[in-house]
């Protein structure tokens, strides 16, 4: 089990409705410690890519996509869902559903910080039903751009996401797959990788 996996399991929770609250310590209140961790995994993951830029969503996947850009010595572009007077010019358009919101956002980045020249990484703290990834893949393809691998912090392997994503034909690593989760008892089962 890894130090993911493992802080998982002693401070997730898991609730009905397929939901895994991890605020404690990755996506509300974070553990830097792991943070840094965690870039540095996905760092030895990807090293040998051509990558020059990290891309994520707002919110929840900053502080993630934060410690691998600095592993990587590569700036960090996210993605925004809201348009404000911050972002001049042109901009890439996505559409994205939120498994854990239930709701549709509209995202958007500024062409001036992404390019045909760009090789991407992605990152994301979770992985469900994936349609934020494809928001982004879509995002890199319309600048003309290189998705060179996608990181997830926490895949739900029970849902689809995983499996669409792979079946695109991405290189996707997931540092903990949740095989399954027990409200009742708050276990969580991860796939052996």
């Amino acid at each position: 089990m890894n130090c993911l996996e493992a802080r998982i399991a002693k401070d997730g929770v898991v609730k009905e409705g397929n939901v895994l609250k991890v605020d404690s310590f990755l996506n509300h209140q974070m553990d830097i410690a792991l943070m840094n961790e965690i870039g540095k995994e996905f760092y030895e993951r990807f090293k040998d890519l051509p990558i020059n830029k990290i891309l994520t969503i707002e919110a929840s996947g900053i502080a993630i996509a934060y410690a691998v850009a600095q592993q990587f010595g590569v700036p960090l572009l996210f993605a925004k869902k809201s348009k404000s007077i911050n972002i001049a010019g042109d901009t890439y358009v996505a559409e994205v559903e939120s498994f854990t919101h239930k709701n549709k956002n509209t995202v958007l980045v500024s062409k001036q910080f992404l390019t045909k020249d760009d090789h991407v990484l992605i990152i994301d703290d979770f992985l469900a039903n994936g349609c934020a990834l494809q928001g982004l893949i879509s995002i890199v393809d319309q600048a003309g751009g290189t998705v060179e691998g996608i990181g997830i912090a926490i895949e739900k392997g029970f849902q689809v996401g995983g499996q669409i994503i792979r079946n695109l034909g991405y290189r996707l690593e997931s540092l903990a797959i949740v095989e399954s989760m027990d409200p009742a008892t708050g276990k969580v089962f991860f796939r052996e990788q």
